[in-house]
């Protein structure tokens, strides 16, 4: 989750937050940060009217506009990746009449509300967990490359390299530029974007992967017509940080439930099935509970994942759509990883 607060909150924690969710546990978290009363505003699409539209009515056409929906319900849709909130349009066109937001990763939104102590500290847990990270992209070409760290604001340049000359015109230039870059990116942690045109970027992955396997498992290419600054421009325009959210967000439960399977056969720290897990939370040794998206909008799984936060246990949800989810279920769609294992 990315969170940027508006403006100072005033002494009663009323203001805004701009929030963007990158992952399915983000929009989990915001199916609690949102609430009945509160004023989300999106951009959204909604038919404008022009002073002669009444005329050519056949013409009318959507367009993006920024809308501020008060709140009546929030709906969390695990399984199509979705947030969906209901309520009245208070700011923008067409005030008056009921608005559905659909929220998805990636989507920015703007809270207005309230914020108790307990929400500030959801927001700060889905912040800390973000699966982005830090992400770095490297604009690579023949001489020359550059390698810029990811800010909410936009890219910042950390480096630029270029082929030297002495002792490096005596060896292959392009092996000297990799090396130095290799160098650079030991540095840096998190995912790393390999951009540009042609083939250099895929030469240096594979000089990576011989060179150094370790920084090269967090490398991604991606594929761009224009070089420097254009390529990043062009990456991030493309969907990059998307695909880095989901294939980090599938890394995260493929450990997650490895973990789990692990302690099952070694008859560890772990609980798994609704009776189990709730035995483990009644006696605070849950560490991370483990859901599938199916099972959060029932009752009973919702009350034990708000007992589970509550006495400080960590919450992943899984998609029932990919491997580590359909494992899950067939543990009963809920198991949690454990401080000390509980006597039986």
């Amino acid at each position: 989750m990315k969170a940027t607060v508006a403006e100072p909150l005033r002494r009663d924690g009323f203001g805004e937050y701009k929030l963007i969710p990158e992952s399915l546990d983000d929009l989990w978290h915001l199916s609690h940060l949102i609430s009945w009363g509160d004023t989300v505003f999106a951009v959204t699409l909604r038919t404008v009217d022009g002073p002669n539209d009444k005329l050519r009515a056949e013409k009318l056409e959507k367009r993006p506009v920024r809308i501020g929906v008060k709140c009546e319900k929030v709906e969390f849709l695990p399984a199509v990746g979705r947030l969906r909130v209901f309520g009245v349009i208070v700011f923008g066109p067409d005030t008056g009449q009921h608005h559905t937001l659909n929220v998805e990763t990636g989507y920015e939104i703007s809270v207005v509300r309230q914020w108790r102590q307990v929400d500030l500290e959801r927001l700060e847990r889905a912040v800390a967990a973000s699966v982005h990270g830090v992400v770095h992209i490297v604009a690579v070409e023949d001489g020359e490359a550059e390698v810029y760290r990811v800010r909410q604001y936009g890219p910042e340049r950390v480096v630029t390299l270029t082929i030297g000359s002495g002792k490096t015109a005596e060896i292959d230039s392009r092996q000297s530029l990799f090396e130095e870059l290799l160098r650079a990116l030991a540095k840096v942690t998190g995912p790393v974007v390999v951009a540009g045109p042609g083939f250099v970027k895929e030469d240096f992955v594979k000089f990576a992967r011989s060179s150094a396997p370790e920084t090269a498992e967090r490398m991604l290419l991606a594929d761009t017509r224009r070089s420097g600054y254009g390529a990043v421009q062009e990456a991030i325009g493309n969907g990059v940080l998307t695909r880095i959210a989901e294939d980090l967000q599938l890394a995260r439960e493929v450990q997650v439930m490895d973990e789990v399977f692990l302690r099952i056969g070694q008859n560890g720290a772990v609980a798994y099935g609704p009776a189990e897990v709730r035995e483990a939370i009644d006696y605070g040794a849950a560490e991370t509970v483990i859901v599938a998206d199916a099972l959060v909008r029932e009752n009973r799984t919702s009350k034990m994942i708000e007992d589970a936060e509550r006495l400080g246990a960590g919450v992943v949800v899984l998609s029932t759509e990919f491997e580590p989810g359909k494992r899950l279920a067939g543990l009963g769609g809920v198991a949690a990883l454990l401080r000390y294992k509980i006597a039986t």
